[in-house]
């Protein structure tokens, strides 16, 4: 049987898989606010304190909920990911592409790299389609009550856990493993097999990374919002993605076609590489 290489997809979640803000579908209606005013509070706050936005968001959840008496609780953030919408062909998308890589000789695994809230994530029907999901996190208590953010996922430290792909260190808290020296070439996922999907600003340093370090990156945008294409355009002008596509995962879309063709790529070049070694 001929061996496997590895490869891996990398997604942002909001606006990538899903529509929109995953609290909006269930956290924000519940406390009585619109999507405007729990967002202006969130970032108004940070912008007094000089604080970072991610935290503050996290930081009023936990806020509003308590004086809402809403539950804290994981399994209650898991039921508020259960409403969530996706895009079109998402949940078929992960058993189709994993196939065809399958038949091409190629291992592709699925991670989730966002801003949201894991909990939230946890409770979609594609949670288990990924090796891990990095995500904002509580710390609980020993009711199991959420009081305090236990990761926070930024624009910016998004790109540790591209490292941490690419050297096979799954845990969060380890700092060790992840900067002890790994030749690319021995390393589990090495950049050029990455595929990373995002939507916007808050993913462009993970997509520059992934590109200039030869792999492919992807920006999708929702294709039933106007002007959504446009926002996007200069991100291939400015040389900081691959490829821009509408967020239609359907058998046949313009991503299904790309990534499907990336795959192939990583394929031959692995075969290539090992005709290499052999001579």
């Amino acid at each position: 049987m001929e061996q496997q290489v590895t490869a891996a997809m990398i997604y942002d979640f909001d606006g990538t898989l899903s529509p929109g803000n995953m609290q909006e579908y269930d956290f924000i209606p519940a406390i009585g606010k619109s999507n405007k005013e729990f967002w202006h509070d969130c970032n108004e706050l940070a912008r007094v304190q000089d604080a970072d936005m991610t935290l503050t968001y996290m930081a009023r959840m936990i806020q509003e909920a308590r004086s809402k008496g809403l539950s804290l609780k994981r399994e209650a953030f898991q039921e508020s990911g259960r409403r969530i919408t996706l895009y079109e062909g998402v949940e078929q998308w992960f058993a189709r592409i994993n196939a065809y890589a399958a038949e091409r000789g190629v291992k592709m695994l699925h991670y989730i790299n966002s801003s949201g809230i894991k909990e939230i994530i946890e409770g979609t029907p594609i949670a288990g389609e990924f090796r891990k999901i990095y995500a904002c996190s509580f710390l609980y208590d020993v009711d199991g009550i959420a009081y305090w953010p236990g990761v926070a996922v930024n624009y910016t430290n998004k790109t540790q856990f591209i490292f941490k792909i690419n050297k096979g260190v799954e845990s969060v808290f380890d700092a060790t493993l992840v900067n002890q020296y790994i030749e690319e070439s021995k390393r589990p996922v090495p950049f050029k097999r990455m595929i990373y999907v995002g939507d916007g600003t808050t993913d462009i340093p993970c997509m520059r990374l992934v590109k200039n370090f030869g792999g492919h990156s992807i920006a999708v945008y929702n294709p039933n919002k106007q002007g959504a294409q446009k926002g996007l355009s200069s991100l291939i002008h400015d040389n900081r993605v691959n490829h821009v596509c509408p967020a239609d995962y359907s058998a046949g879309s313009d991503i299904d076609t790309v990534v499907k063709t990336i795959i192939d790529k990583i394929a031959v070049d692995y075969r290539l590489q090992q005709m290499e070694v052999v001579k």
